[in-house]
């Protein structure tokens, strides 16, 4: 089966951005790039499509909204991918936050 395309907004890309540079700070800059790889790997996932292992809805933040964490298949992390089905076949990626925020804050109503 074809993979789902995937659309990143420009607020997940500031999200990554921004996560990256901190991580940077505080840990350096190899564990930057080992986590800013971590961040990509839960993205691409979601080729596969919204039902990815891992992947939950999340109506109570706003409809049709899901989340991914990026702590999968080995790796750590303490982030959300938060996306959406877009028309056929396409994901929208929203924002990449962190699991100890209030979610729905930070989302565009």
């Amino acid at each position: 089966m074809a993979a789902w395309a995937l659309r990143v907004a420009l607020s997940a890309q500031r999200d990554v951005a921004a996560i990256r540079a901190w991580t940077r700070r505080q840990f350096g800059a190899r564990q930057a790039q080992a986590y800013a790889r971590t961040l990509s790997l839960a993205i691409q996932a979601l080729s596969e499509g919204p039902d990815v292992a891992g992947a939950g809805t999340r109506d109570d933040l706003a409809p049709g909204v899901r989340v991914l964490h990026v702590a999968r298949r080995g790796r750590h992390g303490r982030h959300f991918v938060v996306f959406r089905v877009s028309g056929e076949r396409c994901i929208d990626v929203l924002r990449m936050l962190h699991d100890s925020m209030d979610l729905a804050r930070h989302l565009e109503p």
